[in-house]
């Protein structure tokens, strides 16, 4: 079988059938792309971890994307895989640096009618991860959730590394963006957030 021959979801759910040659088909027909995940992020590992280790990742990203991919959402699978394999190297890649300190004081109040809320830190601190910035669980979570359903395909791989500490000009060149871009987006991000926040 070629892989041109089948679209994803054929091969998908050839693959749910137990079919090892549509397997075979996915991982091949990926594979490039796994690779190039793999060797941009590479080089912001701190050791320990081989660009072998990343490919595997991605393998293993890219075989949950197959088995939780929901066809009824009418997603994209590609932008899916992409966004899982991305996830998931990043993940490894983060675990290998080492991190200033980033959590803001939980005195910092939540509060729109203070001076310093989280989102005015989030606003003015282009580094800040805003996972770090909410000391209350849920309502964090439950902010991510709206959140997460309003971005795109584009604002949520750059939120995904934005939240595993990548700075705007890392993620320009991990998504073969333009700086500006990235930027541009990461202001619609911060101005959605923001409106999440204040109606939460």
């Amino acid at each position: 079988m070629n892989y041109k021959d089948f679209n994803d979801y054929e091969l998908i759910d050839k693959i749910y059938s137990f079919d090892e040659d549509a397997n075979e088909i996915m991982i091949y027909k990926y594979r490039p792309l796994i690779v190039n995940i793999a060797e941009k992020m590479i080089k912001y590992c701190n050791g320990g971890v081989t660009l072998d280790d990343l490919v595997q990742e991605g393998m293993v990203a890219l075989n949950e994307a197959v088995n939780t991919f929901d066809e009824e959402k009418e997603a994209n699978f590609g932008t899916y895989a992409k966004i899982c394999i991305t996830r998931r190297i990043t993940s490894i890649v983060k675990s290998t640096r080492t991190y200033k300190n980033k959590y803001i004081n939980e005195a910092v109040s939540l509060d729109n009618d203070d001076e310093d809320t989280v989102v005015d830190m989030f606003l003015i601190d282009n580094t800040a991860n805003p996972l770090d910035m909410v000391s209350d669980y849920e309502w964090q979570q439950r902010v991510l959730d709206k959140l997460t359903e309003e971005l795109t395909d584009m604002e949520r791989q750059v939120f995904e590394l934005k939240k595993n500490d990548f700075n705007y000009r890392e993620i320009a060149e991990i998504l073969e963006k333009k700086p500006k871009t990235i930027d541009n987006t990461l202001q619609r991000i911060k101005a959605k957030l923001k409106n999440i926040m204040s109606q939460d």
